[in-house]
């Protein structure tokens, strides 16, 4: 009798690396999900606060004086303006604040008001100048007035406005006529923005006798006539903006001569001629418009047509050789896009712009192709024991 002995092999084990592969793939896995939600969080504006909204502070408004003659809604208005109205303002104004009335009854309006030397948190609603539309004259002197829009009424009734060291955000406010010479008597005047308004005529001759200005700001009226040659005498001029008017002429060359310059916007006018400014000149500024000037015309063995000016190239004769360009968006309006026809800083925003996703394309970009290669490691190794 034999006795057979069978012995069966034991099944081969897997290899020991094939559980750290299927861990490390996970571990792969999970870092790239990770990754790819904080890259994405991180460029989502931060959530507000679920707090509740801050309460506005309630501002305590003095109650009308009992003696005084003035309108009580023209008297807070006065008291908003940290004015003193113990006394009648109209029969006995502060020295330094000075108010004159009308003669009407039962209660009397203010038809002028001078302020000088305020305080520099003075600040002028919109609620107390719609209470004083009355006036026909308002002046400012040494006082740092904060942006303001006047009322239609009020801009409707002033005759004079004078506003030394502050005369500024007159944007839109419906003022019409001619620019006065007289406000060149405003030597230490250094910001003038009279943009989006109704006014006529041409820049004062004498418009160089304000000395102090660095900004200026005649956008969107109707001016006309040539850019006077008084400005070159502006030492300090670093932003000029004349466009959307009907100034015409040739565009004076001493802008390029301004040192300070750095914004000069000439768009949409009736300017005509040769461009009269080289590529160094152009680099140096940071906002430059020409375009909307059907009759303007660039030196093209200067220039180069890449610059897209929004004007035409000269023939030999200084005339435009095609129709410019239909579309520009110069524009007067400071509070627009700062867009502009020659502008170096738009490429280098362009190229951030598209390099802004660039670490979260990099990190999925690794993620997939390690995951690719461990599964390639774990098919070859299943492959090898099936066979």
């Amino acid at each position: 009798m034999s006795l057979s002995l069978y012995l069966t092999s034991p099944s081969p084990k897997p290899p020991l690396f094939l559980p750290l592969l299927l861990l490390l793939l996970l571990l792969l896995l999970t870092t790239a999900a990770e990754a790819a939600t904080v890259t994405a969080n991180a460029t989502l504006p931060p959530s507000p606060s679920p707090t509740a909204s801050p309460t506005p502070p309630t501002t305590k408004t003095p109650s009308p004086s009992i003696h005084s003659t003035l309108d009580p809604k023209q008297l807070r208005a006065l008291q908003s303006l940290d004015i003193p109205t113990a006394k009648d303002p109209c029969s006995q104004p502060s020295p330094h604040n000075a108010t004159i009335c009308d003669s009407s009854s039962p209660f009397r309006h203010l038809v002028s008001l001078h302020l000088s030397n305020c305080s520099s948190d003075l600040s002028l609603s919109y609620t107390a100048l719609k209470s004083l539309s009355t006036l026909q004259s308002l002046s400012f002197t040494n006082c740092p007035v904060t942006p303001i829009r006047f009322p239609l009424d009020l801009a409707l009734s002033l005759r004079s406005f004078t506003c030394i060291h502050s005369l500024k955000h007159l944007t839109g406010n419906g003022l019409k006529g001619r620019i006065p010479s007289s406000i060149t008597l405003l030597e230490n005047l250094e910001s003038l923005n009279l943009s989006s308004n109704a006014l006529t005529g041409g820049i004062p001759s004498n418009f160089g006798d304000l000395i102090s200005l660095k900004n200026v700001s005649l956008g969107s009226n109707s001016l006309s006539g040539a850019i006077p040659d008084s400005i070159s005498a502006i030492p300090d001029l670093a932003h000029v903006d004349l466009s959307s008017n009907q100034l015409n002429g040739t565009i004076p060359k001493f802008f390029a001569e301004m040192k300070n310059l750095r914004y000069l916007n000439l768009g949409n006018n009736e300017f005509h001629g040769v461009l009269p400014f080289n590529l160094t000149f152009m680099k140096r500024l940071v906002v430059f418009k020409v375009g909307g000037n059907s009759n303007l015309c660039y030196n093209h063995t200067i220039l180069s047509s890449k610059l897209k000016l929004g004007i035409a190239p000269c023939d030999k004769h200084g005339l435009p050789l095609s129709p410019p360009p239909a579309k520009d968006d110069s524009s007067g309006d400071d509070s627009g896009s700062d867009s502009s026809d020659y502008d170096d800083e738009s490429d280098d925003s362009s190229s951030k712009k598209e390099g802004h996703h660039g670490p979260n394309k990099v990190v999925l970009g690794v993620a997939i192709g390690l995951s690719s290669i461990v599964f390639l490691i774990v098919f070859l190794i299943l492959l090898k024991r099936c066979g």
